[in-house]
């Protein structure tokens, strides 16, 4: 591996937080398109970048990427953990699907089932208006555009009021000291008070959050009830979740 190249490919990603494999291959146009894979895998392994469709996002980028870069990330990791999370859902039960991409794949397998859903996502809310049974609300507030989420006083103010049995959060960042992480301090407040409100709070995290870490801790583990991942994860990650009480599926 040439550490130079990489070096350079490093800076570039962190400079511009997403980038596309065709601006690598422009700064780098003395080796091949093979040759620049390896080298993001090497930088994702050592927690510096994370692959996207068509290129590459720095995890030290400021916030969180718009929905639908995320969206691009790990789709069938994403696949792995609502099929999990699907087997936690009871009919007849309260809901709650936070603004995250996950959470939308997972509204995406939700089969025709009666069940009182709460969202804060616009976008998950007409995804589940395929379905009969469910009954659908859709929180108040203020639209964030870069994340499709609804946040603000008023949706603080609609969470209060309402009794929910399980509630599925996605996480932007974690780790054992730091707890589960987000990008925004509103984003923080909502993912705070749901899971204060719910009977179970189940984290939604792909094996690649461990090696981000946001600017906005919501929960730590003894907070919440399930961690789902779709890879087995660091066994002192496990063993700090086996202490706190919380089970990772």
């Amino acid at each position: 591996m040439n550490t130079i190249r990489q070096t350079r490919i490093r800076s570039f990603i962190e400079e511009k937080g997403v980038v596309s494999i065709r601006e690598l291959q422009a700064l780098c146009p003395e080796v091949s398109l093979m040759t620049i894979h390896r080298d993001l895998d090497a930088l994702e392994r050592e927690g510096i970048l994370v692959k996207v469709r068509g290129g590459a996002r720095s995890v030290r980028h400021a916030g969180d990427p718009v929905f639908s870069v995320r969206m691009q990330e790990n789709s069938g990791g994403k696949a792995a953990i609502a099929r999990k999370a699907l087997e936690l859902i009871r009919p007849h039960s309260s809901v709650f699907f936070d603004a995250s991409t996950t959470g939308l794949v997972l509204a995406q397998q939700l089969p025709d089932i009666s069940l009182n859903i709460f969202t804060t996502a616009p976008n998950i809310a007409l995804e589940l208006c395929r379905l009969n049974n469910p009954v659908i609300s859709l929180c108040c507030g203020t639209l964030n555009r870069k994340n499709l989420a609804l946040s603000g006083r008023n949706t603080l103010e609609m969470l209060d009021k309402i009794n929910i049995d399980m509630a599925f959060v996605g996480v932007s960042g974690c780790s054992v000291e730091n707890g589960f992480t987000c990008g925004t301090e509103a984003d923080m407040l909502v993912k705070r008070l749901v899971i204060q409100k719910a009977r179970t709070s189940v984290m939604l995290c792909d094996h690649a959050k461990l090696s981000r870490l946001m600017p906005y801790t919501f929960a730590s583990l003894g907070d919440v009830d399930y961690v789902i991942s779709d890879r087995p994860l660091p066994k002192v990650f496990c063993e700090a979740a086996v202490a706190a009480g919380t089970t990772i599926l």
